[in-house]
């Protein structure tokens, strides 16, 4: 059986659009590899950091959201704790709350898109 998954992850600030859309693709690729469907994928863009990362003030926030078994996600993260443009990253498994919860926000967001 999968669980449903989200992953928050910080790229560098330097890294340019094409490096940054490679990055996502790369992981996005890995979920898909390892038998994981994807939900949702947002970027949420450049975003100020609470405090310095790596002596970095700022940094291209990204979430994935996914189902896939639990197996997947010990290589997943190995994967990004090599890849260098990775600044931080956090993975959570979502009970049935925080999967509703984030259907609803997905929906929130489609609709003030919509409004705009």
């Amino acid at each position: 059986m999968s669980n449903q998954y989200e992953t928050v992850f910080i790229l560098h600030p330097v890294l340019s659009e094409d490096q940054i859309k490679e990055t996502v693709k790369k992981f996005q690729d890995l979920l898909k590899a390892g038998g994981a469907e994807m939900v949702s994928k947002e970027d949420w863009g450049l975003k100020k950091l609470a405090y310095p990362i790596q002596k970095k003030k700022s940094g291209f926030y990204h979430l994935l959201e996914f189902k896939a078994p639990g197996e997947l996600i010990e290589g997943f993260e190995t994967e990004m704790r090599r890849d260098e443009r990775i600044m931080r990253f956090l993975t959570v498994r979502m009970d049935k709350f925080h999967v509703a919860y984030a259907e609803s926000r997905r929906k929130r967001l489609s609709n003030k898109k919509q409004e705009a």
